[in-house]
């Protein structure tokens, strides 16, 4: 997913809700393992999140540093990014305060994920945390001017929700007599053909939203502006009609495996199904030799049909070539039972966490992990605090 994103810069966040397994591993962490190598990435535990669903039990201090641990073992590299907790960086919190005066009640209320959580069975959400926490994730992205934010598809309404916003910010403090000169004369830098495509693309996308006005005159812009500083004026001109004080955070699609649990329904924590990160080798094999297979296949002597056994799910991730051939006509011809599949799928298992065992030896000690978590800390504060200072102008708030 990395090929088509341009060098910039990436956030991500995960709740430190429980113990991370399999479903983490290769849903997020192993491409943050990749975006590190190409891209300035913050990564934060957000706590302060985890907040909005379980307030009444709150995780604590001991899961944030879990959750840091498990990602540390798993190759997030704290020298290539930027590692935090969420709660150790007030402004995150500050600037969402200042989003909500200009956040409209109902864009928060038409969001799927409100709808479709709130009246959860056990929980009372209706709360202002829970209400607002799409608010909250546009700050932890403004916060740091991210570029790019690596999402599923069920989070594309909350990057499209963070795009809104922006535009909505830009638009109301972004349109000075300064950035009307800058624009002005950036226009004027362009031959009068060049000008009159570019404010009619302008036009088009910001009255009907047109992707191809707005591709147009990107490439436009490109072409035609030779100096970078005009160019960044001329895209806000596009995209705002005024400064761009916030940029508007591109959502970049991560395609998950199918990656099942040991009772066949998606690995899950709250289900009891998943494989941790963390277990010993005994307890994998222990936890798969358990796991749900071919129904058809009552007896051994029965055939199976691999594409209905949750099993061979996590054979195509974990095993090599090889051994998914041997699993597959195995299953077919009746030749191998469920528990050789199994134990062959908990070596693959196995081979995949054995580094991340080892890696616990090395951060798994007094201080590592929180020294990490301030280190990053004190980075991402520097970062947010150059935000904080342009948003706080141009809501005309007394600067620091």
């Amino acid at each position: 997913m990395t090929d088509n994103l341009e060098k910039t810069r990436v956030l991500s966040g995960m709740r430190p809700t429980g113990a991370l397994h399999l479903g983490h591993l290769c849903g997020v962490l192993l491409n943050w393992k990749k975006l590190q190598q190409r891209h300035e990435c913050f990564f934060f535990v957000a706590d302060w999140h985890a907040l909005t669903t379980d307030y009444a039990a709150p995780p604590g201090a001991a899961q944030t540093r879990e959750t840091a641990l498990a990602w540390l073992c798993a190759g997030v590299d704290p020298k290539r990014a930027t590692i935090f907790a969420q709660s150790h960086v007030p402004a995150h919190a500050e600037l969402c305060v200042l989003l909500s005066m200009i956040c409209p009640l109902p864009w928060l209320l038409r969001l799927p994920t409100y709808k479709e959580q709130k009246d959860s069975p056990g929980r009372d959400l209706d709360t202002h945390g829970f209400l607002g926490y799409p608010l909250l994730q546009a700050a932890d992205i403004f916060a740091y001017r991210a570029g790019a934010v690596p999402v599923g598809e069920d989070q594309l309404p909350h990057l499209e929700f963070a795009r809104e916003l922006a535009r909505r910010f830009n638009h109301l403090y972004g349109r000075t007599e300064s950035f009307r000169a800058a624009a002005k004369s950036a226009l004027d830098s362009l031959d009068a053909g060049a000008r009159k495509s570019l404010e009619a693309c302008a036009r088009r996308y910001r009255r009907e939203g047109d992707a191809d006005s707005l591709e147009a005159a990107m490439q436009l812009i490109n072409e035609s502006a030779a100096e970078k500083n005009k160019k960044k004026i001329l895209r806000a001109h596009l995209l705002y009609d005024a400064e761009e004080i916030i940029p508007a955070p591109r959502a970049v699609l991560t395609e998950a495996p199918k990656l099942p649990g040991t009772d066949g329904r998606k690995m899950s924590k709250s289900y009891g199904n998943a494989v941790a990160l963390f277990d010993s080798p005994e307890e994998v094999c222990g936890k798969l030799a358990r796991m749900q297979t071919d129904p058809a296949r009552k007896r051994r002597e029965d055939p199976g049909d691999p594409e209905k056994c949750p099993a061979w799910d996590l054979h195509k991730i974990f095993s090599d070539k090889k051994k998914q051939a041997w699993a597959a006509e195995g299953c077919r011809a009746a030749s191998i039972g469920c528990l050789e599949c199994k134990s062959a799928l908990a070596e693959g298992v196995n081979k995949t966490l054995a580094p991340i065992r080892e890696a616990r030896e090395k951060y798994d000690k007094p201080g590592t992990v929180e020294a990490i978590l301030r280190k990053g800390a004190r980075r991402a504060r520097a970062e947010t605090e150059r935000t904080l200072a342009a948003v706080r102008r141009a809501m005309l708030l007394q600067t620091r």
